[in-house]
């Protein structure tokens, strides 16, 4: 008797006006799951995995998440222990406030703290740069200590300490001081680089994510 292979897991990439959408499929994808793009949310709801990207301004982003009412699905996902990815400014809604320009912006509350302007010389913090996981972390598991991952923001959370009181498991990066690059806590799961622009060290990533679904 042929063994059955398992189906793939399911995830569903949300599309809410902002991210890398098609680039964020062809990436977790390659990583081993059927993915769908789409606005529909009880597709989001009955996901195995949910991936909210995002890029650009944190408020435009809020915005959007809010005309698509997408805050409530995410959140019953995360009290449920379903999985959620968020991914740059994905993660960054995440948290409880942005500040830009001075203008603070209202965030999902799913994750203490708020985000602020790198303190750095150069911003925006553009390129290629090592993080370093707590111990525990499951989505850099396996993952080389000089595994680099492509970032491009100019704000970021900052309180890892914060996060790991609130029972979570902040990694952290240097760019003019120390920022938090990414976060796990329970079913959700977030990150400031992109796994999807960051080749093989991307793709393990994304793989550990999707072996928790």
């Amino acid at each position: 008797m042929t063994a059955q292979v398992p189906a793939p897991p399911r995830v569903v990439v949300l599309d809410y006006g902002s991210g890398n959408l098609r680039s964020a499929q062809r990436a977790v994808a390659r990583a081993g799951a059927e993915v769908t793009v789409t606005d529909d949310l009880d597709a989001a709801a009955a996901a195995d995995g949910l991936v909210v990207p995002g890029v650009g301004a944190f408020a435009a982003c809020m915005a959007g998440i809010e005309a698509l009412r997408a805050g409530p699905v995410i959140a019953e996902r995360v009290a449920a222990g379903r999985p959620v990815l968020g991914i740059c400014v994905g993660m960054q809604v995440l948290f409880e406030y942005g500040e830009e320009h001075g203008v603070v912006t209202k965030g999902l509350g799913l994750l203490p703290g708020g985000v602020t302007g790198l303190a750095a010389q150069r911003v925006p913090h553009m390129g290629w740069n090592t993080v370093a996981p707590p111990p525990g972390s499951r989505l850099f598991a396996g993952l080389p200590a000089d595994a680099r991952f492509y970032f491009v923001h100019s704000y970021a959370p900052t309180d890892a300490a914060g996060l790991a009181a609130a029972g979570a498991l902040p990694t952290t990066a240097e760019h003019g001081g120390r920022f938090v690059a990414a976060v796990e806590r329970g079913p959700l799961s977030a990150a400031q680089f992109h796994p999807e622009k960051s080749a093989e060290a991307g793709r393990l990533l994304l793989r550990n994510w999707l072996a928790t679904l």
